[in-house]
C-alpha cells in the first residue's frame, strides 16, 4: 500500500506554489497525498519567518500532526527552516529539517522514516542557494500561483528574507511560459504571479547577473498565453513598478487592474531607517499613474507599524498619508524583532501595547478605504470569476478589480466568468450583483 503524505503551508503565496512543487515530487515517487487533518505517514510543514506569530504557529502545527499519527515522520522546510534549523530540530516531534536548496530534493532524504529523538538537519549556507526552481500552485479550480522569481538583493533593515532565500534569481522566460501553458491546459482561468521581489525579474538567471529579460518582457509574453483570462501581479515594489508596466496593464488582454504595492511607512524618516529604495513622493507618483490610466483599479498597500524610532508623529504622518491616498485596502503588519537584522539592534523600541494600538487604527482605516472603494464601484458593470466553495449557502467570486461578491450557491457558476452589475453592499461587507446577461464569458 502507498505511503500517505500531507502538507501544511505557512506564509505567502510563494510558499504555496513551492509546496505544490514539493507535493508533485512526492506524487511522482508513488506517495498518496492526503489532507493535513487526515492520518498520514509523512507530514511536511512549509514554514515562514516573516513574523513572530508564524514561528509560534509552527509548534502548534507539529502538535496537530502528532495527533493525526504519533508515529508519523515530520519534516520542516521553508524560510524558518533555513534561518533557525537547530531551533526547529529541537521541537518535539520534528524528524527532519531541510534548508533552502535541500527542500526541492526532499524525496532523496526519505530512505529511513524511523522517528528521531531530535530532528536531523540538512541546511546549506544561504550563499549556496544560487539556483532556481520553478513552481506553481493550484489553490483551487479557478486560480493558480505561478512563481517567476526567488530571493532578494535588497537589504531592508527589518527583513530576514535575503538570509532565508538568498540572492535574487529568476526563472527563464521559456520555463515561465511552459508552466503558464500547463496551468491553462488544466482549465484554470486566472494566474497570480508570485516571487520574493518580482519586479526584479530578469536578474540572476540561474545565479548569474545577466539581464536577459525584464519584468515588462515577462508581462508582455504572458499576456499572449492562450486560455488564461486573467493575470494578476501579486506584489511589486514601487521603485520597480515602472510607468511602462502600468501603461501596458491598462491596455492588455489579460492583466487585471489590481496592484499590490508595499509602502511600509508614510514617513520618509522611517523609510530611510528601513533602508527602503524610495521615498513617499515616488509612491504618490505611482498611485497617481495607476489611477490616471485605470480609474477603477484596486490598489492594496503593505504597511508596518511600530518600527524602532517610530514616534507618534511619524505614525500620524503614515496615517494621514494613507488616508489621503486613493487606495483600496491595507495589509497591516505589526513590527516584530527578527534575529540578525539591523532593526533588532536599533534604539527607540516601540512598546508592544503602542504597536497594537497603531495596528488597530490602521486596520480601521483599511476597512473604511475598502468600503469607500466598493461604494464607488456600485452601478458599474464588471466581470466576475466564481470560486469553487459553498460557504454557508453562498458562492463567492472576485471582479477583475478585486471586489468580492456573493450570490446564493449555484454549482454551475463555479470557475465561470460572467458580466455583472454591482448593486449593493451586504451586511457582511460583500457586494451583491445582477447578471447583465445569461451568457457565460468563459
Amino acid at each position: 500500500m502507498s505511503s500517505k503524505v500531507a502538507f501544511y503551508t505557512l506564509g505567502c503565496k510563494l510558499n504555496f506554489s513551492e509546496t505544490s512543487t514539493i507535493a508533485r515530487s512526492f506524487e511522482n515517487e508513488g506517495f498518496d497525498r492526503v489532507d493535513f487533518s487526515e492520518e498520514a505517514d509523512i507530514y511536511v510543514i512549509n514554514t515562514c519567518s516573516v513574523t513572530e506569530n508564524a514561528d509560534k504557529r509552527f509548534r502548534t502545527i507539529v502538535k496537530q500532526s502528532q495527533k493525526g499519527n504519533p508515529d508519523a515522520f515530520v519534516i520542516a522546510v521553508g524560510c524558518y527552516a533555513q534561518l533557525k534549523p537547530e531551533e526547529l530540530a529541537d521541537v518535539d516531534g520534528v524528524d527532519l529539517v531541510l534548508g533552502a536548496t535541500e527542500k526541492f530534493k526532499i524525496t532523496d532524504y526519505l530512505n529511513d522514516l524511523t522517528k528521531n529523538d531530535r530532528g536531523e538537519v540538512h541546511s546549506c549556507e544561504i550563499d549556496e542557494a544560487d539556483f532556481y526552481v520553478g513552481s506553481y500552485a493550484i489553490g483551487d479550480r479557478t486560480r493558480a500561483f505561478l512563481k517567476v522569481q526567488d530571493g532578494c538583493d535588497y537589504k531592508c533593515t527589518y527583513c530576514t528574507i535575503p538570509l532565508a532565500r538568498g540572492i535574487s534569481r529568476s526563472d527563464t522566460l521559456e520555463n515561465v511560459m511552459h508552466n503558464a501553458a500547463e496551468i491553462s491546459s488544466k482549465g484554470i482561468k486566472e494566474i497570480v504571479l508570485t516571487g520574493v521581489n518580482i519586479g526584479d525579474y530578469g536578474k540572476g538567471e540561474f545565479g548569474n547577473k545577466r539581464h536577459e529579460h525584464t519584468f515588462l518582457d515577462l508581462v508582455k509574453a504572458l499576456d499572449q498565453v492562450e486560455g488564461i483570462h486573467r493575470l494578476r501581479i501579486s506584489s511589486i515594489e514601487p521603485n520597480l513598478l515602472k510607468n511602462e508596466t502600468i501603461d501596458f496593464v491598462a491596455q492588455s488582454n489579460s492583466f487585471v487592474p489590481h496592484f499590490h504595492v508595499p509602502l511600509q511607512s508614510g514617513s520618509d524618516t522611517i523609510l530611510k531607517l528601513m533602508r527602503r529604495r524610495y521615498l513617499t513622493n515616488l509612491y504618490v507618483e505611482r498611485i497617481a499613474r495607476i489611477k490616471r490610466t485605470m480609474p477603477y483599479a484596486c490598489i492594496g498597500v503593505d504597511v508596518i507599524v511600530g518600527f524602532p524610532g517610530e514616534t507618534d508623529e511619524h505614525f500620524l504622518e503614515t496615517y494621514n498619508f494613507l488616508n489621503e491616498l486613493d487606495i483600496s485596502y491595507l495589509h497591516v503588519f505589526t513590527y516584530s524583532e527578527r534575529d540578525n537584522t539591523l532593526a533588532a539592534e536599533m534604539e527607540g523600541v516601540v512598546p508592544k501595547n503602542v504597536r497594537a494600538k497603531r495596528s488597530k487604527m490602521l486596520r480601521g482605516l483599511s476597512a473604511k478605504k475598502r468600503r469607500a472603494f466598493y461604494e464607488n464601484q456600485l452601478g458599474s458593470v464588471r466581470t466576475v470569476l466564481f470560486e469553487g466553495e459553498n460557504k454557508s449557502g453562498y458562492i463567492h467570486g472576485f471582479t477583475e478589480n478585486y471586489i468580492k461578491v456573493k450570490a446564493p450557491w449555484n454549482p454551475e457558476l463555479v470557475n465561470t466568468l460572467h458580466e455583472v452589475e454591482l448593486t449593493k453592499i451586504d451586511e457582511d461587507g460583500l457586494v451583491r450583483f445582477e447578471f447583465v446577461s445569461s451568457k457565460v464569458l468563459a
